[in-house]
């Protein structure tokens, strides 16, 4: 019997070199040859150091690569350098438009921002909500999915700032910024009334969502100041603001009779009503002559789509920054008074509702109309 071969054995794997332990306070303190309390007094009071030695001190940082232990920070003081946002739809440039307001604002107090996204889920934003108090942040602000949520309430009594954004409520003691809703609807359905139209759709949902509440009885207020009934609003409910829920409701707008179909839809969100103009395109329904489509927050891609979209324009970064800096003011001020700012919409009118055959039903003029 033959000998059999040895089974080739691999090389071992090279020894990786032990981590690095990160310098501390008390490599710095022996490389600048100080005390350390010295050293803590140029990381917390650099005021009372004199120039010489704190430049020593800061070269000796920089020679170690010395980081800062901001976590023990945080214990002494009970509250970190962080604000977080807690949005509604991280996919919606809505709100992302507005977390970059509130950076901004965070950004010259030299804090940093926590995202983070509820996803319109209530549990989900129950959870990043108790991960950021354990996190001790500055303060919160939040789109809530419920702003009569107790949890909020209960944040504030426990010593965390809570501002509202993009929503208000009678039974939450603290800040609010937001848009005033009915008025955006009722802009936008009399725009579409003075351009002949007498069927409109009403796109968007939930109906749990305030937003979609208050711009359906903006909708609403249009039609009587009209002298129209309010079952000329045809509702075509979705379950999300999104592209593709605006897409399905195209789908079942076609699907209508030609003589109860709506001439023009207002949805919610634009979102919904680029998902709508897109699918009305593939079905060959011509925007604006067969349907005319309005938006709403005048997001970046409504000017940019196929045809360039009608829409109610909301102050997006100017909400995120107010409610930044009340929520600031909150934190640090011990005289701070809670406010409620609320902004006026516009309606920025482009070819989607433009050129319309129909006669006008009114020849009123709208106020907060901007036509490009």
């Amino acid at each position: 019997m033959a000998d059999e071969e040895p089974t080739p054995v691999a090389p071992a794997a090279p020894a990786r070199p032990a981590a690095r332990r990160a310098p501390g306070v008390k490599d710095v303190a022996a490389a600048a040859e100080v005390s350390l309390g010295t050293v803590s007094n140029v990381l917390n009071r650099p005021q009372l150091v004199s120039p010489r030695t704190r430049q020593k001190v800061e070269q000796a940082m920089a020679d170690l690569g010395f980081v800062r232990n901001e976590s023990a920070r945080q214990l002494r003081a009970g509250h970190s350098r962080s604000l977080a946002y807690v949005m509604l739809d991280a996919a919606n440039p809505f709100f992302t438009d507005v977390a970059t307001g509130i950076e901004e604002v965070a950004a010259a107090a030299d804090l940093v921002v926590f995202l983070c996204n509820s996803g319109e889920e209530a549990d989900r934003e129950a959870r990043h909500l108790d991960h950021l108090q354990q996190h001790r942040v500055h303060g919160i602000l939040i789109t809530p999915v419920n702003a009569a949520d107790e949890r909020l309430s209960r944040l504030q009594e426990q010593g965390t700032p809570v501002v509202l954004v993009d929503r208000t409520d009678g039974a939450f003691h603290g800040c609010s910024v937001f848009v005033d809703d009915v008025l955006g609807g009722e802009l936008a359905v009399a725009h579409l009334i003075e351009h002949g139209h007498e069927r409109i759709a009403f796109v968007g949902g939930p109906g749990t969502l305030s937003q979609v509440r208050q711009r359906r009885a903006g909708a609403l207020r249009a039609l009587e100041n009209a002298g129209l009934p309010p079952d000329r609003l045809i509702e075509l409910s979705t379950s999300a603001l999104t592209v593709a829920e605006g897409r399905g409701a195209a789908e079942r707008l076609a699907g209508l009779p030609a003589q109860r179909r709506p001439t023009a839809a207002f949805c919610t969100n634009d979102l919904v009503a680029l998902g709508l103009l897109q699918m009305c395109v593939r079905l060959g329904i011509a925007v604006p002559n067969d349907c005319a489509i309005v938006g709403y927050d005048d997001i970046d891609f409504a000017a940019a789509a196929t045809v360039p979209l009608t829409s109610v324009r909301q102050p997006r970064r100017l909400l995120g920054s107010t409610a930044a800096e009340l929520l600031l003011d909150e934190a640090n001020n011990p005289r701070h008074q809670h406010q409620q700012v609320q902004f006026t919409p516009e309606l920025v009118a482009r070819a989607s509702t433009l050129g319309h055959p129909a006669q006008p039903h009114t020849s009123t003029k709208i106020p907060g109309v901007l036509a490009i």
